[in-house]
């Protein structure tokens, strides 16, 4: 039988919520975090911010992102075929023969993305790149009316892939990315009632992160932190074709990676290795350069500037229905940051 935390994270990776229509999955956050005593609030964008401690010093703020890559309908043929625009960054190859559902005003309602059967192709076909535009989604239906009973223009689009264990405590979903970070949002929660501490927590499930960071942007405007970590994944690079030399060795299962760089405040960085050193969490260290592509980004500068870490799981084949990675580094992960916020008191200097 499966844990009720498993059983959450399962709910939250199988729901279908695409960049803009997160509302699924902010239900089962927010329900989940309310057993948690956090005081829930959605606000006008989508993002939904659990607090504990409102009245708390300083203001923490973590961020996971609900939203997966997905599709909406874009057109309709007379013969019923769905054709899609992207929600996200695709590799065009990654989608064909996949299983989707449709997320109607009806109901999910099931499909399969095709295309044209390679016996079907001339050899000058057959070394043409996919391109998302020519790719279809097969309802079943024999013409457009039948699909318009159901099926309508601007509907999300997700794959169609359950949760399943694999060997030893690896797991496999269609979007760890990001509703792993939304899990340890919910279980830091979990992990703090009870305990005292100075801090306020606001623990946020991001919007539209995919699409361009929006969601964090604006929850940060709105709470203001002090301090924020951004929970995201990162590419692992322990598997045949990974080029260590671009992203660093990253292996799944080898603890939690903490990035450090120009979109990281050091203060905050030192605080995690610190933390993890402590309570004995195993941890590996990331190097970002630049901007991370994840929350951090807008987390970082927001007002007058937050000190923004960013705490990542690492991740095989990303962007893909079959995302890979440890649930231990996921608990590991959330103890790591329940540490921190432990140990953050009003005196905290975040100046570098």
């Amino acid at each position: 039988m499966e844990t009720t935390s498993l059983q959450f994270l399962r709910r939250l990776v199988e729901a279908g919520g695409p960049a803009g229509y997160e509302q699924p999955v902010q239900a089962i956050y927010a329900d989940q975090a309310r057993l948690y005593g956090g005081e829930v609030q959605i606000d006008v964008l989508g993002n939904a911010i659990a607090t504990l401690q409102p009245s708390g010093r300083p203001r923490i703020m973590l961020a996971g992102h609900a939203d997966e890559i997905g599709f909406l309908v874009r057109y309709i043929d007379d013969d019923g075929y769905v054709y899609f625009a992207p929600v996200g960054g695709w590799d065009a190859e990654i989608p064909i023969g996949q299983r989707v559902t449709v997320h109607t005003s009806r109901g999910p309602v099931p499909g399969v993305i095709g295309k044209r059967a390679i016996h079907l192709m001339d050899a000058k076909d057959r070394e043409k790149k996919s391109e998302l535009h020519t790719l279809w989604i097969d309802l079943g239906v024999t013409c457009r009316e039948e699909a318009l009973a159901t099926v309508e223009i601007g509907d999300p689009v997700t794959m169609d892939h359950p949760l399943t264990l694999l060997l030893g405590d690896r797991a496999t979903a269609k979007s760890f990315d990001n509703r792993m970070a939304v899990w340890i949002c919910a279980e830091v929660l979990r992990l703090l009632r009870g305990q005292t501490f100075p801090a306020a927590v606001h623990s946020v499930s991001t919007v539209q992160e995919e699409i361009g960071l929006r969601g964090a942007r604006t929850a940060s405007f709105g709470i203001n932190p002090e301090v924020g970590i951004a929970l995201d994944v990162c590419h692992a690079t322990d598997y045949p074709d990974a080029d260590k030399r671009k992203v660093g060795a990253i292996r799944v299962g080898q603890g939690p990676v903490v990035a450090r760089g120009a979109n990281i405040n050091p203060r905050v960085f030192a605080l995690l290795v610190r933390t993890a050193r402590e309570e004995e969490i195993p941890i590996q260290i990331e190097a970002a350069p630049a901007g991370t592509g994840t929350d951090a980004n807008a987390m970082q500068l927001n007002q007058a500037g937050m000190a923004t870490g960013l705490v990542s799981v690492a991740l095989r084949y990303m962007h893909t229905p079959c995302e890979l990675l440890s649930l231990t580094d996921l608990e590991n992960a959330a103890r790591l940051c329940a540490g921190f916020i432990r140990r953050v008191t009003p005196d905290t200097t975040w100046i570098p």
